[in-house]
């Protein structure tokens, strides 16, 4: 899933070679928490949070039949 999300985040930004994907792995969910750069926030957002609500329901449809659910953090 960090694949996923790294080729979906990089290919919104500015400056691609900032993403970073962090992976964090719980008793009862995954957690990826992406860093972009401060120029880029606003691209990863989105208006209203659209695109970052469109980017989750895109890494949560990928993960359906995963048993843990994964959760995406902007940071």
């Amino acid at each position: 899933m960090q694949d996923l999300l790294l080729f979906v985040a990089r290919s919104l930004v500015d400056h691609p070679e900032d993403v970073r994907v962090t992976q964090t792995e719980g008793p009862e969910s995954i957690i990826l928490e992406l860093n972009v750069a401060q120029d880029d926030m606003g691209k990863v957002i989105g208006k209203q949070g659209r695109i970052a609500k469109a980017i989750r329901t895109v890494i949560k449809a990928a993960t359906a039949k995963d048993a843990k659910p994964v959760f995406v953090e902007i940071q």
